[in-house]
């Protein structure tokens, strides 16, 4: 079964693998995300509904 010999696909998966790491994610990492996560507290928690046939 040719898909069982790793020769051709290791070699592929190391250099995706080295160029995503080394070149591709030193980039991704220099964007600043838009929204920055605030310090904001959390609402408080509203009273249960009274259900009138209880």
């Amino acid at each position: 079964m040719p898909q069982l010999n790793p020769n051709p696909w290791f070699m592929i998966l190391l250099l995706t693998w080295f160029s995503f790491s080394l070149l591709i994610q030193p980039k991704l990492l220099h964007f600043t995300p838009t929204n920055p996560p605030s310090n904001k507290t959390l609402p408080a928690k509203p009273t249960p509904w009274t259900w009138p046939w209880t």
